[in-house]
């Protein structure tokens, strides 16, 4: 059955990658091999192969894979890749991207431009898309602010979704609550400034990241959702005496402790027996129960 249906979105157009490991997808390096791993070329062959899909076999869609922890054995679905789906339309009162842009890449691309906004964004790791689904942030943005509308597949048709209308807050978006609902495009308001002005601030912006977040090892950035907007998860875990604990390959990150990392070939376990003990030792001291930012699969 698996042959004839990948026999059948080749035909479409897609690549199609057999028994891939997820490891190869996601910025954790943790996560055993899918069914197959489909690759569109376009928004067009995305939907169609989505429709087609979601009616004979579970598929789930991905975009840079740096919010997901799979787990080690083999995972019966398909994967639906948005990473080819990366152009982007500069015109002259607003940015309109596909959602499997680099989110890097839009930072750069804007900043070229001479179009402000973006900087603090700059060096999040993942997709558009993913940005959006999340109302990524930091250093006081969100995504959010920048939004005009965003364009989604509801499995049926594409509808738009003028920014009132995405329910963003934080860490959320109307997409986290509608799971049937997969972003295609996001326009963005347009700012103008000086390019060299936003590069200069974009550099600052990264030499923060490099110097407070361990990006030397696999992770998936911050693991747990901030429970209220007084409480800094990351000092919590810290003054719970968490700072380098570990189990197996996975650790709290010595230089910030609201990362995991993948420092010695971390398992999902290892994982999410950390997350489950930083949970524990979270709620003991401080009766706050955490959510987790990143999806564990």
């Amino acid at each position: 059955m698996r042959d004839k249906i990948i026999e059948e979105i080749l035909k479409f157009g897609n690549d199609v990658y057999i028994d891939e490991p997820m490891k190869c997808h996601v910025s954790f390096r943790i996560g055993g091999p899918v069914s197959a791993f489909v690759v569109s070329p376009s928004i067009e062959i995305f939907i169609k192969t989505f429709s087609f899909l979601k009616e004979i076999r579970e598929v789930k869609v991905l975009g840079n894979g740096t919010n997901v922890l799979p787990k080690d054995s083999k995972m019966d679905f398909f994967i639906l890749s948005t990473n080819r789906l990366n152009k982007i339309e500069i015109l002259e009162d607003k940015i309109i991207c596909e959602s499997g842009l680099n989110l890097k890449s839009l930072c750069n691309i804007t900043a070229k431009n001479g179009i402000a906004g973006f900087e603090n964004l700059y060096g999040i790791p993942g997709s558009v898309g993913g940005a959006v689904y999340m109302n990524a942030g930091a250093y006081g943005s969100e995504i959010a602010d920048l939004v005009l509308y965003v364009e989604a597949y509801d499995g049926n048709k594409i509808v738009r979704f003028n920014v009132n209308e995405l329910k963003f807050s934080y860490r959320n978006s109307l997409f986290r609550e509608e799971k049937d609902l997969i972003i295609l495009r996001v326009a963005f308001k347009k700012f103008n400034d000086e390019p060299d002005l936003i590069l200069e601030k974009m550099r600052e912006i990264i030499l923060k990241r490099v110097e407070k977040q361990p990006l030397e090892f696999p992770s998936a950035g911050s693991v747990f959702k901030r429970p209220r907007k007084d409480f800094y998860v990351g000092s919590a875990i810290e003054k719970a005496g968490l700072k380098g604990f570990k189990i197996g390959g996975a650790k709290v990150s010595e230089k910030h402790a609201g990362f995991i990392i993948n420092y010695n070939n971390a398992t999902y376990d290892d994982v999410v027996n950390l997350i489950k003990y930083i949970k524990e030792k979270i709620y003991e001291n401080y009766k706050i129960n955490l959510e987790t930012e990143i999806e564990i699969w």
